[in-house]
């Protein structure tokens, strides 16, 4: 679909669509965070309470599919939004809440960014076989999707990445098979560097590094990449600038997260890093853009 174009507004209006984490790390409260972090005015539509801790999950409370719609269309019948985030789903009744949603937007539609919330990195799966397709079928409606290694296998049914250049094949596959970008993401392969690229039907568009972050407070990282580059495309028009920007601020905010102090286990990054009285030192984000061809 061939969406009309948007002014670039002075400050982005985004809605993130996903579950919450009371933790405060992940979920509907780090979109909420990384939105602002990135300039963006954040709002919110609820698809799941979770019982959540630095821990783990203990529960998972979905309330009725209506009530997701009707926050969906009360919302939009008010206020212009200018960028979606779509997270945590937990069901194929929400996701398809979701679908005919966006699609009943028509040409309006803002730019999506889809978080494909389906495999942990521990590999567990989050959702069962239906409501995988559903969010199989959201990629047709979706600008750009941000899967993790199992959730990228997932999407194409093939095996894990164990390496980068298999990683890059797979998202490249994706992209070409539904036709959207994809955000192919390196941090949980081994080496001393956290690779990222952004990746359209004809191969990598822009390849980001930065020093792998060894931290015990990683929690709610895709959500905070999904969010924050929302923002910063409905900002400024171009993927691949905003990846590269919400990559640089990620990157420091992996690295302040020890310092927050939230909880024993596997705590939060420090989304607003940058409004700390202590300057952040470089993150040493480097990028090569390649010339191959892509949406």
């Amino acid at each position: 679909m061939t969406l009309l174009p948007r002014p670039r507004p002075a400050v982005p209006r985004v809605l993130a669509v996903a579950g919450s984490d009371p933790s405060g790390g992940a979920g509907i409260q780090a979109d909420l965070k990384s939105v602002a972090a990135a300039g963006g005015y954040g709002m919110a539509a609820l698809t799941a309470l979770t019982a959540q801790s630095t821990h783990g999950v203990t529960g998972v409370h979905v309330p009725p599919p209506e009530f997701l719609a009707l926050q969906l269309s009360t919302l939009t019948a008010d206020v212009t939004v200018d960028a979606v985030k779509i997270g945590m789903l937990a069901t194929a009744d929400v996701a398809d809440v979701v679908a005919d949603w966006l699609g009943a937007l028509g040409d309006t539609r803002p730019p999506v960014v889809l978080d494909p919330v389906m495999v942990a990195t521990s590999g567990d799966r989050l959702l069962d076989r239906r409501a995988e397709d559903a969010v199989r079928a959201l990629l047709t409606q979706a600008d750009v999707v941000t899967p993790n290694l199992p959730e990228l296998a997932t999407l194409l049914g093939a095996p894990v990445a164990a390496d980068w250049a298999t990683a890059l094949d797979q998202a490249t596959a994706l992209a070409a098979r539904h036709r959207v970008l994809v955000v192919a993401k390196g941090g949980h392969l081994d080496g001393p560097l956290a690779p990222d690229a952004l990746v359209g039907p004809g191969g990598v568009l822009v390849e980001l590094t930065a020093p792998r972050v060894v931290t015990t407070a990683g929690h709610g990282t895709g959500c905070s990449l999904s969010s924050g580059l929302a923002t910063r495309y409905a900002a400024g028009g171009d993927w691949a600038a905003a990846l590269a920007a919400t990559k640089e601020w990620l990157t420091a905010a992996l690295r302040a997260g020890p310092g927050l102090d939230v909880g024993s286990g596997r705590g939060p990054v420090d989304h607003l890093v940058h409004l700390r009285p202590v300057p952040v030192p470089p993150t040493g984000v480097s990028s090569e853009v390649s010339t191959a061809p892509g949406r």
